[in-house]
């Protein structure tokens, strides 16, 4: 399997202060990685440094076998990076149909598809993001990342905060953009949810990574000291 993501001994600083000290994470190509931890353990400050959004970053991190430790955010997106960040962060002026093409770049990712995974959107495409539920929000920014036509997709806590009909929706929209083959870096606090769509995860904890292995070799007791569940 061709690795895609590479990262090793990263390090990550907001202002003078050290948040990472060593993060250890690879996602192969085709391959769903969770990104597990406490809050606060540096997932999301992982994600960030991943994207070039924090002051100063050390180590290794390829994509594709490219180094991406010197780009700046714009660069990362362009690499082939598509960010759904925490919080849905919607262009709210704008209509759903806008948001979705704003960014849109050419590939195999374009409205008639995004409108298949999210057939929502394709009735609510002339209406302001501003009007839409939180979760049909939530939808419009993974579909705006898949605009992009990313080689990875990075979604951090894309479930959080929504009706359980809501987040079944999204789970079902992440298997199958795993079935169509759709590299994806997923931070979720929904263990059992994870567990059934990940390939292989990790497991932040003070900001390194502690532990690495196979769904399935996640027993209890490793879930119990370091995820609190």
């Amino acid at each position: 399997m061709t690795c895609l993501l590479d990262i090793r001994e990263l390090q990550a600083w907001y202002g003078h202060t050290q948040v990472l000290y060593r993060v250890e994470l690879q996602v192969d190509e085709g391959q769903v990685v969770s990104l597990m931890g406490r809050n606060g353990m540096g997932k999301s400050t992982t994600i960030n440094a991943i994207c070039a959004l924090v002051d100063r970053r050390l180590g290794h991190m390829e994509l594709q076998g490219r180094s991406l430790m010197d780009l700046p955010s714009h660069r990362v997106a362009q690499a082939g990076i598509g960010l759904v960040p925490e919080g849905r962060r919607v262009f709210p002026n704008l209509s759903v149909r806008e948001n979705l093409v704003a960014a849109a770049r050419k590939g195999a990712w374009d409205l008639a598809r995004i409108y298949r995974l999210f057939p929502r959107l394709q009735e609510r495409r002339k209406q302001s993001a501003s009007t839409l539920s939180g979760g049909e929000q939530q939808m419009l920014v993974i579909g705006r990342a898949l605009m992009i036509n990313p080689r990875l997709l990075i979604l951090d806590e894309a479930t959080e905060g929504l009706a359980p009909i809501i987040r079944q929706e999204i789970w079902a929209a992440i298997r199958q953009l795993k079935a169509d083959g759709m590299s994806i870096l997923l931070v979720d606090k929904t263990l059992r949810e994870l567990l059934s769509v990940a390939d292989h995860c990790y497991i932040l904890e003070k900001g390194a990574t502690i532990w690495s292995g196979r769904p399935e070799q996640l027993d209890r007791n490793i879930a119990d000291t370091y995820l609190g569940v």
